[in-house]
């Protein structure tokens, strides 16, 4: 009887502290992003990236979780293209599945998620050719490599992770590296650099007039105090919502972007706290409301959104391998994950080089690259439509603009000396060194030779 009495306590205290967790900040947010990130970071490397998996938990995703990570139960199966991951392989399960040319999503049901939906690709990746002559004529070759050298070298433990750089210049490769872990097939994920991304798009729409940056997304319908907020405070990222972006695990982000179906949705019903224009503050649940308006414009069905994206930007600029990934309810997520190679990144930031421009067509309105450098009142570094301006301090080439994603994803952009700068990896809690890349690479650029007297 005894036993029987203690024994009863003993499940009545356990299931007390489960019902506690999950009405707790702990239970709601921490553990279900925690197995949310693991299951869908991890299908992303291993079916995007083709990534080791080993490899990707302990340089992507382990350093994020802490102690934390030692809790967890993943299982990754290969023939079914998914990933498990649980808190002791009981509580907080969370399931990714990939899906042939939309990569992974957090199946959190609903009849919007069909496990079965495939958007191949119709043409393949396309690699750029090193230019060998024309970068033994404008550079210093020593000194490229020295600075590649720099860039890969790491200390021990690892915890720089640079795993791929392409540079180019007056539109031609001029050098790349890859660690052992990738090479120029690997889809590498941009992270944030993938607002810079949903700022092209939109110019791409706003360039063919299906939209304008006055236009209030449909997700505010119904939300009569929200129908001030356009696209483009969406894109500055100063509509004014409680969309926190922390980082910790804790934050409304992170229970955007791992415990919601429908990520919008959860962003536009988020508190108003400012009124639009009145205060900048850093959020991705901007970008995915924006992404969301901008898809509207583009077809009825996910499906049709993906190909006309496609169509419309990715192929005009040779980009063959770009995936953007959706939530469970359809949206993509036009902050954070978007994969490509490091030569089609570089294509991408080409096209602001290249004033907008590909063979001669417009393909973005000639003022959007001044409009996605012109910094935002109050904003940090400072940021303009989806991309950042290094301050001063960094010593980059007057002029230098960035797209800049978490664990130092970056691109660089030298108007002045016609370069760009890709650098990908996985990079936590030290320097990644890729503004010294940028700075070397930009040194080695050999002074142009003046023209010929007449």
């Amino acid at each position: 009887m005894i036993l029987r009495i203690v024994g009863g306590v003993v499940a009545a205290v356990f299931l007390g502290a489960i019902a506690y967790l999950n009405l707790s900040t702990v239970g709601r947010i921490y553990l279900p992003s925690g197995t949310g990130i693991t299951a869908k970071q991890l299908c992303s490397m291993v079916f995007v990236s083709r990534l080791d998996e080993d490899f990707a938990r302990q340089a992507y995703i382990d350093p994020l979780l802490g102690n934390a990570a030692d809790l967890l139960s993943v299982s990754v199966n290969h023939d079914r293209q998914s990933v498990k991951a649980s808190v002791f392989g009981l509580f907080w399960r969370q399931h990714a599945i990939y899906r042939e040319g939309l990569g992974c999503t957090l199946d959190r049901g609903g009849r919007q998620f069909d496990r079965d939906l495939a958007i191949p690709f119709d043409q393949d990746f396309t690699p750029l050719e090193l230019d060998s002559a024309h970068r033994d004529a404008n550079f210093d070759v020593e000194a490229i490599n020295a600075a590649l050298d720099q860039a890969f070298a790491d200390s021990v433990p690892a915890m720089r992770h640079t795993l791929g750089v392409a540079v180019l210049h007056q539109g031609r490769l001029v050098a790349e590296r890859y660690a052992p872990q990738a090479n120029r097939n690997t889809r590498f994920l941009g992270w944030s650099m993938t607002k810079s991304a949903t700022a092209t798009l939109a110019g791409v729409l706003v360039q063919d007039g299906d939209i304008t940056l006055d236009h209030v997304p449909a997700s505010f319908e119904g939300l009569e105090d929200r129908q001030d907020i356009t696209l483009e405070n969406l894109l500055r990222m100063n509509a004014g919502l409680a969309i926190r972006e922390g980082n910790d695990g804790t934050d409304p982000n992170s229970q955007m972007l791992f415990t919601q179906r429908d990520m919008a949705a959860f962003a536009a019903t988020r508190e108003r706290l400012h009124a639009p224009g009145e205060h900048w503050e850093y959020m991705s649940g901007n970008t995915v409301l924006a992404t969301r308006a901008l898809q509207d414009q583009m077809g009825g069905t996910l499906e049709d959104q993906v190909i006309a994206m496609r169509e419309r930007l990715f192929e005009p600029l040779g980009m063959h391998t770009a995936v953007m990934e959706p939530d469970a309810s359809g949206t993509l997520i036009g902050s954070s994950y978007m994969y490509a190679t490091a030569h089609d990144w570089a294509r991408l930031a080409q096209l602001y080089l290249d004033g907008g421009l590909v063979d001669g067509e417009r393909l973005i309105p000639a003022n959007w690259p001044d409009l996605a450098t012109d910094a935002t009142p109050g904003s940090a570094d400072p940021y303009g439509l989806g991309f950042w301006n290094p301050p001063a301090s960094n010593n980059l080439p007057s002029g230098t603009y960035t797209m800049h994603g978490f664990q130092s994803q970056l691109a660089f952009i030298m108007p002045e000396q016609e370069l760009i700068v890709v650098r990908f990896g996985a990079t936590n809690y030290v320097s990644s060194g890729s503004y010294d890349l940028a700075r070397s690479i930009a040194a080695a650029l050999r002074p142009a030779e003046p023209a010929p007297a007449e």
